[in-house]
């Protein structure tokens, strides 16, 4: 029976692939602070594929945080210092049903009222926000990932003042604009 465990053991490790036990790390270097977020590629494969498109092409850099609301979440990656909306790839298919929660410190995608509409802006949770899960009466918004290191930072950003713009009909915005220097994968 050890032996036939031994072998079972063996062939499992031979045959499963290094990527099997791996998670991306994305490294956030923000004007106010570092962040690293990782990213759950098995339940999410979609939205933590098209959160990378974003990384490797650079697009990220540069943009800000557009829409800071204490107690509830820190929306970014659409807009840059001056409002402008920065370039999409195609909307991509909600995930929301993947079993991942809107808990503190996720990171989810942001999208219209149309389920499928996510593209490039996503948001991170400053507390459980169960009002945003998947339900039989919602779509719900995909989870994709999870702050794992400087949460501080996510929360530094929440006391900074905040306007609205009426001529963009934006709220919540950060007085002192909250930008995104860098952003790329790390090893883990």
């Amino acid at each position: 029976m050890r032996k036939l465990l031994t072998a079972l053991t063996v062939m499992a490790a031979v045959t499963l692939p290094l990527s099997a036990f791996a998670t991306t790390q994305v490294e956030v270097t923000t004007n106010v602070g570092n962040f690293t977020i990782q990213l759950d590629e098995q339940k999410a494969p979609i939205s933590s594929k098209n959160f990378l498109r974003y990384v490797e092409d650079g697009s990220y850099e540069g943009t800000i945080f557009h829409r800071v609301i204490p107690g509830f979440m820190a929306q970014g990656g659409g807009f840059d210092e001056d409002l402008t909306r920065r370039p999409s790839y195609d909307a991509i298919k909600n995930e929301a049903t993947n079993g991942l929660k809107n808990d503190r410190a996720t990171v989810a995608m942001a999208r219209t009222q149309d389920p499928h509409s996510a593209t490039r802006q996503f948001y991170i949770n400053y507390q459980n926000n169960s009002f945003l899960n998947a339900n039989g009466n919602q779509a719900g918004y995909a989870v994709f990932g999870k702050v794992v290191k400087g949460f501080s930072v996510i929360e530094k950003m929440a006391t900074i003042p905040t306007t609205t713009i009426r001529s963009m009909g934006m709220k919540d915005v950060p007085q002192q604009p909250i930008v995104i220097k860098t952003i790329k994968t790390i090893n883990n």
